[in-house]
């Protein structure tokens, strides 16, 4: 049946609706000179134009920018319109005659009113009344002064940045740090009031939210911008997300670590690095090249080799080949850096320009335009990304032989863009626009998109890193980081609230560069800066890029050579374990929009404790992980929403009203670890990483195969699911559903907890076709039997054993109990079941003749982590029962272990990490009980 046409009548200055079938409704009011445009493309999206002059009126749709990538919606469901007031299913907007001010509605409750401001002027824009809203997030990428990882918006202003809006900006807490001009605003307020605001503009804009009511300026002849309306946080953003792109799956290899320093010399500098890593066996996934790859710049020069972007031989010859070797035998990749500009000698210069491909200086007949401005790179000219047809030859003259080459990922460096000129001529973005002003905002936004388009032609998955943007970045494959950050622990805080905004503005892929680019801003002990960023890195990050200023090659950069290695280490095996949770959220991100580390406001947006909260960060919904980033810290406190939560590093199990948990420690088991937290209920897919282990995608030093399929969960009476996405990693092959689905689920009920790995479903090349299965089941007891498909499993006490086992369970203790099927065919069903409620084994500790001074105390350590697996930062502090005899009684042991342990003095305060006595003699050794309180067991000074 054909939809019925849009009927419209004028009375006075309005145009009334009758109801129609779904379609896009625009509805013009006018007052005087003055127009606006409401164009409502959903039930809870509507799509508004302000502005004086001549109306575009209502028969097509309106103007929309490169930000946006979606605009063939259907229309709301329903569409009514009386007077000057229009609702649909989900909103309601009312028009003021006169002022054309608009009213947006949930539809219930008022969530803004907008009014004009300033049309007549260049620098024009929106009051926007602050009504009943709270806190504010988004905004893109913008530090502030001070050195927190807390604060929304509301009371700030969200300044341009430079001239224009992208740049880099540099303050003496951050240094020269990223600004980037993301124009969507989430509003929210008391019990799910919310809205989302993008403005789709890309002149230089100000946010300013103190007071009420808020003002918004930027410059263009008209005001475009939409609003969302949703039930809480998780709708508006999937609605921005929908408008703008969701982000496509990196490649897998892009969770894994990428070491980096500007810049490596050679080839022999980075096998160096990469002998360093593997020897300490440190997992790596890539390495990122900067200007010397292709050999470098000439400050000053128009001979610069900067826009050859052809691999310097003499440094790095035979690039075919070792890019394969290290592909082949190493499991690295590399990315190469690149910029936008071009020595004004080279014959790229003379090429780009005879095509008419180069920035012109003032006019369409122009000469290329000639930069000479803070000319560190050279003297030259710069590609003019809003012609499409000139990224298109760029990539095909450049960039598409290394990516036949094996090169994994590109690095776009400078492209705010950093140098230009202010009175240059393009091609444009914005019809009959061709100034800088009129593009500046979107010319790394235009370069990212010439390479999503020219690899689209291909499999291979885009991978980009980028320090500017604008919104509908992410549709393209880029991660962002913050550019040149210094080296202080007050960037590193503000490095966490930039993430948080970041991604409230549709950044899934944000990062840093880990342990400061500016060395010479260091202003702390170097070591513990470095262990504290690599640590939030190793959580945050995607990816994971240690990368700093080192043209003296004096600056160590790797987490093997700098920083706690162990520390380090631990840290970063963590980060590789859980590559197929990440990876599991990045393809939700992709399919629906979910972000992969939101904070905890946007699951938690009732709780006001969270509202202005960067110093914890969610992953995905069912980790919650606590930032650290300051002097002398050995523990912090951490706020738990209302639930049940359990310490991931210790499986301790706290329930909380929405409350603070002070005092968490940061050594654990004698390694630094930010304090982390598993939601009850969740189900935490994992791979197994070992010293073994070379990269995310399984590569191993012993040529062995791990591919069991391994889940942590924590067991809640409150069924829960979650499902692993697997792919080959590399291709754009899961796009067309190349993709192998999971379903993981759990319940407890009574004292059976339920954990059921469900027919797998669709496939990749590459595949198993079959494999173990491994449940950590985290309770607080023990098990007492095992069933998988009703069958019983077989107990093992040791580690060892349980690995060598075909099948069978053991009690790791500690609160995990493990369970492991033999290799099964990943189309049958695989349900676990555990009968728990047995007690946990325990001992009680003494230590006699421990006489002490003040600030000392008697600990117990040993080989197992409940004694510090022999850290004595870890240790297990005893009390004076019966002084000098000191007793404690450690709860959970492994059930059935061989325990050794020692008794030791060591002080209270700070973080001693040795001891001042050691109990003589050898070590004490029991067998823990299966369950239950296996009596004393003594030492003695």
């Amino acid at each position: 049946m054909r939809r019925l046409v849009f009927l419209a009548v004028l009375i006075g200055s309005f145009l009334v609706a009758l109801p129609a079938q779904a379609a896009v409704q625009r509805v013009q009011f006018t007052s005087g000179s003055t127009y606006l445009i409401a164009e409502f493309l959903d039930d809870d999206l509507v799509h508004f134009e302000l502005a004086q002059g001549t109306s575009p009126g209502t028969g097509s749709p309106l103007f929309t920018t490169p930000q946006v990538a979606k605009t063939d919606y259907t229309g709301p469901s329903t569409f009514n319109q009386v007077g000057n007031v229009i609702t649909t299913a989900s909103m309601k907007v009312e028009v003021t005659a006169g002022t054309l001010c608009v009213k947006v509605s949930d539809p219930t409750r008022l969530l803004y009113e907008a009014c004009p401001r300033n049309l007549s002027q260049a620098w024009k824009g929106l009051s926007v009344t602050k009504s009943s809203i709270q806190h504010a997030y988004g905004l893109g990428q913008q530090f502030f002064m001070g050195g927190s990882a807390d604060g929304d918006w509301v009371g700030r202003t969200r300044s341009p940045g430079g001239n224009y809006g992208n740049a880099m900006v540099w303050d003496p807490d951050n240094g020269p740090v990223g600004n980037t001009q993301i124009p969507v605003l989430f509003a929210v307020g008391a019990s799910n009031l919310n809205y989302g605001l993008f403005l789709d503009q890309i002149y230089k804009q100000e946010w300013n939210l103190n007071g009420d009511p808020w003002t918004v300026d930027t410059w263009g002849d008209q005001l475009r911008w939409y609003t969302m309306t949703g039930p809480d946080l998780p709708d508006l953003r999937k609605d921005y997300l929908e408008l703008t792109g969701r982000p496509p799956v990196p490649p897998k290899k892009a969770f894994g670590m990428w070491v980096s320093e500007f810049g490596y010399d050679n080839w022999t500098e980075i096998d160096n690095r990469l002998s360093g890593l593997r020897t300490a066996k440190f997992p790596v996934d890539g390495f990122v090249l900067d200007l010397p790859w292709f050999g470098g710049v000439t400050a000053g020069s128009d001979n610069t080799l900067m826009g050859s972007l052809t691999w310097d031989t003499g440094d790095f010859p035979a690039p075919t080949t070792k890019i394969a070797d290290y592909a082949a035998n190493q499991g690295v990749g590399l990315m190469t850096i690149e910029e936008s500009y071009i020595g004004k000698n080279r014959p790229e210069h003379a090429d780009m320009a005879t095509r008419g491909y180069l920035v012109r200086a003032g006019c369409s007949s122009c000469a290329p335009t000639y930069l000479t401005t803070n000319d560190w790179w050279g003297r030259g000219g710069m590609i003019d990304w809003t012609q499409n047809a000139a990224g298109d030859y760029w990539h095909g003259l450049k960039r598409q032989a290394l990516s036949d080459q094996g090169i994994l990922g590109h690095w776009l460096d400078l492209g705010e863009p950093e140098m230009y000129d202010p009175a240059d001529w393009v091609s444009g973005v914005l019809p009959g626009k061709h100034a800088h002003a009129d593009y500046h905002n979107v010319y790394n936004l235009k370069w990212a998109e010439s390479i999503a388009r020219n690899y689209a032609t291909g499999t291979k998955r885009p991978f980009m890193l980028a320090r500017s943007g604008a919104g509908g970045m992410q549709r393209h494959g880029v991660a962002m980081w913050s550019a040149d950050i210094g080296s202080k622990l007050t960037a590193l805080a503000q490095q966490q609230n930039a993430q948080m905004h970041m991604s409230m503005s549709g950044i899934d892929y944000y990062g840093s560069d880990i342990g400061g680019f500016r060395r010479e801003m260091l202003d702390s002990d170097l070591d513990e800066l470095y262990t504290q960023w690599f640590a939030n890195g190793a959580w945050f990050d995607v990816p994971l890029r240690p990368h700093t200023e080192n043209l003296c090659n004096c600056a160590a950069t790797s987490p093997d050579s700098i920083g706690d290695e162990a520390s380090n280490l631990g840290n970063l095996r963590r980060r590789y374990e859980l590559t197929p949770y990440y990876y599991s959220l990045a393809h939700r991100a992709y399919l629906t929009g979910e972000p992969v580390v939101p904070p905890p406001v946007y699951h938690y947006q009732n709780d006001a404790a969270v509202r202005e909260m960067g110093h914890q960060k969610m992953i995905g919904k069912d980790l919650l992980v606590g930032v650290v980033a300051g002097e002398d810290e050995r523990s912090r406190n951490m706020y738990l929403p209302a639930g049940t939560w359990y310490d991931y590093a210790t499986n301790e199990k706290l329930v909380s009203t929405g409350q603070w948990f002070n005092d968490r420690p940061l050594w654990v088991n004698g390694e630094f670890r930010l304090p982390t937290f598993a939601r009850a209920g969740a189900i935490i897919p994992k791979m197994f990483v070992d010293d073994k282990t070379m990269n995310v995608l399984g590569k191993r030093t012993d040529a062995t195969t791990r591919n069991e399929l391994i889940a942590r969960v924590y067991a809640s009476p409150a069924a829960s699911s979650f499902t692993l996405y697997e792919d080959d990693g590399t291709s754009t092959a899961y796009k067309t559903g190349s993709v192998r689905t999971t379903a993981l689920s759990q319940s407890l009920s009574g004292s059976v907890a339920t954990v059921t790995v469900a027919a797998s479903s669709g496939t990749y090349t590459g595949a198993p076709s079959s494999r173990s299965n491994v449940v950590e089941l985290v309770a607080d007891t023990q098990a007492s039997a095992v069933t998988l498909n009703g069958s019983p499993l077989t107990q093992h006490a040791s580690k060892t054993a349980f690995d060598a086992a075909s099948s069978g369970w053991y009690n790791a203790g500690g609160g995990v109990i493990v369970a492991k099927s033999a290799s099964t065919a990943v189309g049958t069903a695989k349900t676990f079941a555990f009968t728990i409620g047995q007690t946990p084994s325990s001992m009680t500790f003494s230590c006699a003749n421990g006489t002490t001074t003040a600030g000392q105390s008697v600990y117990a350590v040993g080989n197992v982590p409940q004694l510090g697996a022999w850290s004595v930062a870890s240790a297990v502090k005893l009390s004076p029962t019966s002084y000098p005899t000191w007793t404690g009684t450690i709860a959970k042991l492994p059930p059935g272990a061989s325990v050794e342990w020692k008794c030791v003095k060591r002080q209270e305060a700070g973080f001693p990490n040795t001891a001042d006595a050691w109990e003589p003699g050898g070590n004490t050794v029991f067998t823990a009980p299966s369950s239950g309180s296996g009596g004393t067991t003594s030492g003695s000074f």
